[in-house]
């Protein structure tokens, strides 16, 4: 049982290990801090889907 344990505690070091150090490409982010894969957001004043980037220049006053 110790074995098993230690093999459990290996594996997920080694895991978290990885998610750290080689930063796989679906946990990367842009300027703003949003991940590359984000689903589209309601707008909350249109109602309308948008994507995440177009409303945080929105509500930070820039225009693109």
């Amino acid at each position: 049982m110790a074995i098993f344990s230690g093999l459990v505690l290996l594996i997920t070091l080694v895991g978290i290990g990885y998610v750290f150090i080689a930063q796989p490409d679906y946990l990367r982010q842009d300027r703003d801090g949003v991940p590359y894969f984000t689903p589209l957001v309601e707008n909350p004043e249109t109602g309308e889907a948008v994507d995440m980037g177009t409303l945080i220049r929105h509500y930070r006053g820039e225009t693109r």
